[in-house]
């Protein structure tokens, strides 16, 4: 008997078909993006040491506050300002995407939009 495939379970497939060809270097570390129901989380991941370099979502206690209560689209722009400045902090200026098996479109692309215009290069 099949299971039945469910939209998450679509999605992680899809995200290990990406991350065949996407790989973080210490040069240009992966810019990986997850999209809940509610919440937009993105992180800076150097993949050959497994370290998280930078971290941001709409959680964050530094923007938890201009989140609240706005529009998804405009949270995601808020999020993708935010790690960037967080990686260029740590001197990092160019990222590959990971788009986490999701579509480019909506708030993956209002989040990357908005760290090109902090000056992250991807």
């Amino acid at each position: 008997m099949l299971k039945k495939e469910t939209r998450s379970f679509i999605r992680k497939r899809k995200h290990l078909r990406v991350r065949k060809k996407v790989f973080g270097t210490p040069e240009r570390p992966r810019l990986s993006v997850y999209r809940s129901l509610n919440h937009l989380y993105a992180q800076v991941i150097d993949d050959t040491r497994g370290v998280t370099l930078a971290a941001a979502s709409t959680l964050s206690p530094e923007i938890r506050e201009q989140v609240n209560g706005r529009k998804n689209m405009e949270a995601a722009r808020i999020v993708g300002r935010l790690i960037a400045e967080k990686a260029k902090a740590q001197g990092i200026t160019k990222v590959v995407f990971d788009r986490g098996g999701n579509l480019y479109h909506g708030r993956l692309a209002a989040l990357a939009d908005a760290a090109r215009e902090q000056g992250l290069e991807f």
